[in-house]
């Protein structure tokens, strides 16, 4: 394991969300390093993903808490995302059963969602 600190999002693979969440979650989590997780439109991803999409992501979840040491996960969510393009208020839904759905899956780790809005700020959604 490494000596520095992660943590852990399960994010968009649209590049205009990457960095306003690595800086959020570094702040926050006084973390260093984030390990991405990425999909287009992650929370329908994960919501109506096959189980073999799932396991996948259960895989790289237990990767970064077993081996980095990461104890957050962050789904994230946003604006104007074209793999998932709903209305915020569908979308905040989305994450918050999203984060419920990792929550079951048992790691040792806080599973937190996130929105990043139109002006590119991360916003918490559930805690």
């Amino acid at each position: 394991m490494s000596e520095k600190t992660f943590a852990t999002a399960i994010n968009c693979m649209d590049g205009r969300v990457q960095l306003p969440v690595i800086h959020w979650m570094q702040e926050r989590y006084g973390t260093e390093y984030i390990d991405m997780i990425t999909e287009a439109g992650p929370t329908k991803f994960l919501l109506e993903g096959s189980e073999d999409q799932l396991v996948s992501v259960q895989a790289k979840i237990k990767i970064s808490a077993d081996n980095h040491g990461s104890n957050v996960v962050a789904v994230v969510g946003h604006h104007n995302c074209a793999g998932n393009p709903v209305e915020r208020e569908v979308k905040e839904g989305q994450i918050k059963e999203s984060v419920d759905l990792v929550k079951s899956w048992g790691f040792n780790v806080d599973v937190i969602g996130l929105y990043v809005n139109e002006n590119w700020e991360v916003e918490v959604v559930k805690e």
